[in-house]
């Protein structure tokens, strides 16, 4: 018996019903992967309610560069038993030496003095509301500059370094930027004091390795992308310097023991040339008709003519006699 053109359309339609449900399942097996996260999610937020916290690390305007590391549950929490200025965050970005363990010693006392009196600037200034790790990472990146070649041999001198410019370009803006005319807390400078005391006995914070530059993490400087990064340590991400001048043999240079300066250097401002003055000089040069003789002899269109609006004229002359007024 031959087949009917019903049963060749019914196993056509068989066939056609199979490929789709091939199809359809190759479809969800590359499409599940991607599906089954959001569905996950979305169930978790519905789980959640409504008011449900948002963590700020999901939220792109509440984000900046190393976010995510203080975004973290429980970042900012002090350990059991610490307290907020024993506690700190470290986190290790790339292995490296650490600093060598050598007391930076003064000529004097008074080199000792200012020495102690820089570092505790520099660290207070810049790092006033870290915990301890975060003022020890400051002081080492001090310290390290003053044994590297591209800096000054002394502590302020490093430290102070460019405060003589008026654009707040210097080393540590808080150096040039009028932080410094703020009268500095006392229990949070004592603190600063005994981290700068610590350090120039010869304590090395080795988180931070030979780094001699950082910025916080709110920022992020066109210099960063030419350095190594070492380590962030509180709000403060570290740097070191990339090829021979970030190894150890680069910081060779001793402290010299001299502190010459104790504070900023005084300003110095460059007047921008072809800028008139907008004063002008109290005592001008003689005109050349300043003589009775030389106003006698010169014509009436030659002498200096007044500035003086006419109704501003007779201003300061004395009023005539009541009596010779006209009524």
């Amino acid at each position: 018996m031959r087949p009917t053109s019903a049963s060749f359309g019914t196993k056509a339609k068989s066939v056609m019903r199979h490929r789709a449900t091939w199809i359809g399942c190759a479809m969800l097996a590359i499409v599940a992967p991607h599906l089954l996260p959001a569905a996950t999610m979305g169930a978790l937020d519905l789980l959640r309610g409504p008011t449900a916290f948002i963590d700020p690390s999901e939220m792109a305007q509440d984000n900046f560069p190393g976010s995510a590391f203080f975004y973290a549950e429980g970042a900012f929490d002090p350990a059991p038993g610490t307290t907020v200025a024993q506690s700190s965050k470290v986190l290790a970005l790339s292995n490296g030496p650490a600093a060598i363990a050598a007391p930076f010693r003064g000529l004097t006392a008074v080199d000792q003095y200012r020495a102690t009196n820089c570092l505790t600037s520099a660290i207070y200034y810049e790092a006033g509301n870290e915990p301890d790790d975060g003022q020890r990472a400051v002081a080492q990146v001090v310290l390290n500059r003053v044994r590297h070649p591209a800096w000054p041999n002394s502590v302020c001198g490093v430290v102070y370094q460019g405060s003589e410019r008026a654009d707040t370009k210097c080393q540590f803006t808080f150096s040039c930027d009028g932080a410094m005319a703020r009268m500095p807390n006392s229990a949070s400078w004592a603190r600063a004091r005994r981290i700068a005391t610590e350090a120039l006995a010869g304590a090395v914070y080795a988180p931070v390795g030979l780094a001699t530059h950082y910025h916080t993490l709110a920022v992020h400087p066109a210099w960063a992308s030419s350095l190594t990064p070492v380590a962030v340590v509180g709000a403060h991400i570290f740097y070191r310097w990339q090829g021979m001048n970030g190894t150890a043999r680069a910081f060779s240079v001793r402290y010299s023991g001299r502190e010459l300066q104790a504070g900023p250097s005084p300003r110095v401002f460059v007047p921008t040339q072809g800028v008139v003055p907008p004063i002008a000089p109290i005592i001008a040069l003689p005109s050349p008709f300043s003589s009775p003789a030389m106003q006698e002899a010169a014509p009436a269109e030659a002498l200096p003519q007044s500035t003086i609006r006419p109704e501003f004229r007779n201003s300061g002359r004395p009023l005539p006699d009541k009596s010779t007024r006209k009524i």
